[in-house]
């Protein structure tokens, strides 16, 4: 993967310049590339997080409209468009005909959109961006980039081609766009807790949208629907959830990238079919080239201790993050030395306004690269996790593998990639044994 052409104290500075620059605008001003004061938006993916980003899309900037979504199911399109369309009537634009369904109904989306919004099945998001910056339009994407190393490659091919075109691409990776966590790097890069050497990062709590099976769905129809929790869909809770703790932190470490990762995980608690293939806890490590070193947990599960916590350790002090609550720091016998004031906009609307003051200034943003490093750090987590094995980034990132079937494969009436056993469930890796 390309190094990164600037330093840690290059990035902080220049997010902070822009959360600055953005936070002094009363609203959007100036037009964006196409002549128009409105900028037509749509969304590939219609569960909570496309809906949620389109709402924060609306809450961001007073001049986004929805013009067009798509999801699998029909049904799930329309449920949205008109759940939308209740709460926000004059900025939904959405006729039948323009919401799509099917695999192929994000093509229907980046035609009709200037910037779309892809909040769908994590495999398919990078083939998904690809498209949209093939289209020269704006993008944002959510986590995961990608599930595997072949994936990882189209992300970098999607942000050189953004680069080229001049258009935005955001992550959902939105921890960085928090301003209260910007300020917190700011002080760390400029000493004030000393040089970081370790950072514990865990993501435990209760699973997300467990989808019951109905009896009028075939077995891939059901797969699709509770996606979240196949790994040929979705990977793994390091993906999905410690991933956002993962790409803060690294910022700590200047953005260098981990040699290895090695990990456990298995199935503990979550014995129902709700839950997929997927393990309901892993523990990774990253190990950086330096000695430094990112220790990160997951767990998915019920009436269970719950936390979102990254703990920076640095030589003179120590700083915390905890979900959405303010930074703060102490110095090595605990005592509280620094806490941060209060934000003015969430980071998810954050984010979205910057992506949209970006497009408006004619400074798109373009967090591909830091897309992809962060995604393959955690794919590196995923496959120790369920190997077993230590597993190293540049033979990895060099082989390329392909994780779970060909995309060219895919489709609602494909065998099952999965099938249960004879007591419902779906059999886990297993470590020593999955590769």
């Amino acid at each position: 993967m390309k190094r990164l052409s600037h330093s840690r104290r290059d990035f902080l500075k220049t997010g902070t310049v822009l959360g600055a620059t953005v936070l002094g605008l009363s609203a959007v001003e100036g037009v964006h590339a196409a002549g128009s004061d409105i900028i037509k938006i749509g969304v590939v993916g219609c569960g909570g997080r496309g809906c949620g980003a389109v709402q924060d899309a609306f809450n961001a900037v007073p001049n986004v409209k929805l013009i067009a979504v798509a999801d699998v199911f029909e049904d799930r399109a329309k449920v949205a468009r008109n759940a939308l369309k209740q709460n926000h009537s004059e900025r939904v634009d959405v006729p039948d005909e323009r919401c799509f369904s099917g695999l192929d109904g994000y093509k229907g989306v980046i035609e009709h959109s200037d910037a779309v919004l892809v909040a769908c099945a994590s495999r398919f998001h990078p083939t998904y961006s690809l498209a949209v910056v093939e289209a020269k339009k704006h993008l944002f994407v959510e986590k995961p980039h990608a599930l595997d190393a072949a994936g990882i490659k189209i992300v970098q091919k999607a942000a050189e081609i953004a680069e080229q075109n001049g258009t935005a691409i955001v992550s959902g990776l939105c921890y960085r766009y928090d301003t209260l966590r910007r300020e917190a790097f700011q002080r760390i890069a400029d000493g004030e807790i000393g040089d970081i050497t370790a950072v514990q990062c865990d993501y435990i709590r209760t699973p997300y949208s467990l989808v019951a099976r109905r009896p009028e769905w075939t077995e891939t129809e059901y797969q699709f629907r509770n996606w979240y929790h196949f790994t040929w869909q979705a990977g793994d809770e390091i993906l999905q959830s410690l991933l956002h703790n993962i790409d803060s932190v690294m910022t700590a470490f200047g953005d260098e990238t981990p040699i290895r990762a090695y990990g456990i995980g298995g199935r503990s608690a979550m014995f129902v079919e709700t839950m997929g293939d997927q393990f309901d806890n892993s523990a990774m490590i990253l190990d950086f080239a330096d000695g430094k070193r990112i220790y990160g947990m997951t767990r998915s599960a019920f009436q269970c201790f719950n936390s979102n916590r990254d703990v920076l350790h640095g030589t003179k002090g120590r700083c915390f993050f905890n979900a959405t609550s303010s930074p703060y720091f102490t110095d090595l016998k605990g005592n509280k030395t620094w806490t941060a004031g209060k934000r003015e906009r969430n980071m998810y609307v954050q984010e979205q306004y910057e992506l949209f003051t970006s497009i408006q200034e004619g400074k798109p943003i373009n967090d591909g690269e830091r897309m992809a490093r962060t995604t393959m750090a955690g794919i590196l987590g995923f496959i120790a996790c369920r190997s077993g094995q230590e597993v190293f980034w540049d033979e990895t990132l060099k082989a390329g593998a392909v994780y779970g079937p060909a995309e060219e494969d895919i489709s609602l009436t494909m065998e099952p990639v999965l099938k249960p056993g004879e007591n419902g469930l779906y059999a886990p890796p297993v470590p020593g044994q999955s590769t």
